[in-house]
């Protein structure tokens, strides 16, 4: 019986102790978790900065044509889109009363001038009898009023004849400029005059185009004290790059060549003007884009923006110092490409920084890095090696 007893005994140690193996064998150490941080090494480099400023497009010169002379259209010479010179005829508007006009004022010409003939022989048939005493003063005197009044006839009726066969040219539309027509609202037959909503076409000399944009009146400032006046910036001033409404870089480089003397009140902007050469034609009046303007700082310290936090309007960085994460306040350069900071001042060359995500670091936290990790990592293989 004692024998029985001491094998149910044994019987339940066994199980237990195969129970607590168990579950020691099911427990497994929670891995602490770490966040690994990147970090940069301060250097001195070279860089270009660029700043990008919206920009709507337009010709050297537009042109709006309207006619000067009111009537019916009764031929266009042109397609939209046409490429036009200057001095070709564009559109002609119906000459009929023009010509009728011009032709009665070239027949009261020719009426005033015989009139003047006649008051020449009158006045001067006058002065010979006045001699000799067959007329009188008063006489003598209507024969020269009777002149002057031929003259100023005459004269009247050139300039009636002169605005006539101008108005006779002004049916014939041409274009003041070379450049590219745009679309075309009147069709032949349409009766147009001076008065008309739309314009018969707009004419663009395209050759070259201009670029307008506005800046800030901070990035002014910061332009004028940079290169010490605006006409200095003007001059000096590297060539600039246009980013297409696409996407793309323009292949030809423009250069800011007129700016505004005044502040626009309601945006607190300054309008600038870059032209750019356009001869394959690519560029037209009307489009946008973005001009960038280049700058290059030498010698300088270049950090991203992704390793700065701003706290109450000052710039700070993370330096790692053994280790540990510490919050240095920085000056940066007010212009930036969106992407980098130029430090000013804050930094030394060899200071190390943490790179991304400065604003989730807490002061004085243990920073690891993924160059420590991997070091830590390859040293644990050689260990259980």
């Amino acid at each position: 019986m004692s024998n029985l007893s001491n094998l149910r005994k044994l019987f339940f140690i066994g199980i237990i102790g195969l129970s607590l193996t168990s579950c020691q064998e099911k427990v497994v150490p929670q891995k602490r978790t770490e966040t690994i941080y990147k970090t940069i090494t301060v250097e001195k480099s070279d860089q270009v900065l660029k700043s990008g400023f919206a920009a709507t497009i337009n010709g050297c010169q537009t042109v709006e044509i309207r006619p000067q002379v009111s009537g019916m259209i009764t031929d266009i010479y042109i397609n939209e889109g046409d490429f036009v010179r200057k001095d070709s005829t564009l559109f002609v508007i119906d000459q009929t009363p023009y010509k009728a006009a011009y032709e009665i004022a070239s027949a009261n010409v020719m009426s005033a001038e015989a009139n003047l003939s006649t008051a020449q022989l009158v006045l001067e048939s006058s002065k010979e009898l006045f001699e000799q005493d067959v007329v009188s003063e008063f006489e003598l005197m209507t024969a020269q009023n009777n002149l002057a009044e031929a003259e100023a006839k005459l004269a009247l009726a050139k300039a009636e004849m002169n605005k006539a066969y101008n108005n006779l040219s002004y049916t014939m539309v041409k274009s003041p400029v070379n450049g590219v027509a745009s679309m075309i609202p009147y069709r032949v037959g349409a009766l147009v005059n001076s008065n008309i909503s739309q314009p018969l076409v707009t004419v663009s000399d395209d050759s070259k185009i201009f670029a307008y944009f506005s800046m800030a009146e901070n990035q002014m400032l910061d332009l004028i004290q940079e290169y010490g006046s605006l006409k200095a910036a003007i001059k000096d001033m590297p060539a600039v790059e246009l980013v297409m409404s696409n996407g793309k870089t323009y292949m030809h480089k423009g250069k800011i060549n007129a700016v505004s003397g005044t502040i626009s009140a309601s945006t607190g902007a300054v309008s600038f003007r870059a032209v750019f050469p356009n001869p394959e034609r690519l560029l037209r009046d009307g489009g946008s884009g973005t001009v960038i303007i280049p700058t290059t700082h030498e010698d300088c310290i270049i950090i991203p923006q992704t390793a700065t936090f701003e706290l109450q309007e000052k710039v700070f960085v993370y330096k790692v110092i053994d280790g540990k994460a510490h919050s240095a306040a920085i000056s940066v350069m007010p212009r930036n490409n969106g992407v980098d900071y130029i430090v000013e001042s804050g930094l030394e060359v060899g200071d190390v920084i943490i790179a991304e995500g400065a604003g989730l670091v807490r002061e004085g936290a243990t920073i690891k890095t993924s160059e420590s990790q991997n070091l830590e990592t390859s040293e644990s293989q050689n260990i259980t090696e």
